[in-house]
């Protein structure tokens, strides 16, 4: 999994605030882009975290689309960051596919309750 420290900003209890130790990365298990902010100072969970389901955004331009979707933005990844998660992605191209029986139990496992 990669992690990298992004800039996010967004409205958080109301106001606004910027998250400058947010993470981006990618995933390989869950096939996904991922970017938490603003973790919670008693639980630790973060009040943004999208891509916690299974190919959920398989395009840096779906996960940032989410995330405005939600209230927040983040500051414009440079090119080197871009190349760098895309990357990422590519070398999780060898891994095998889970689609079959083990996808489909994964699938059911991530669905929302």
């Amino acid at each position: 999994m990669s992690r990298y420290t992004i800039t996010v900003t967004g409205t958080v209890t109301g106001q606004s605030r910027s998250d400058p130790d947010a993470v981006i990365g990618y995933d390989p298990p869950l096939r996904t882009y991922f970017l938490q902010a603003f973790p919670h100072e008693e639980t630790d969970e973060p009040a943004l975290w999208l891509g916690t389901r299974d190919r959920a955004f398989e395009g840096l331009e779906d996960l940032r689309q989410a995330a405005i979707s939600h209230g927040y933005d983040f500051m414009p990844l440079s090119p080197e960051l871009s190349a760098k998660l895309i990357d990422d992605k590519a070398a999780d191209g060898g891994r095998p596919n889970r689609d079959g029986i083990v996808g489909e139990l994964l699938k059911h496992l991530n669905q929302p309750k």
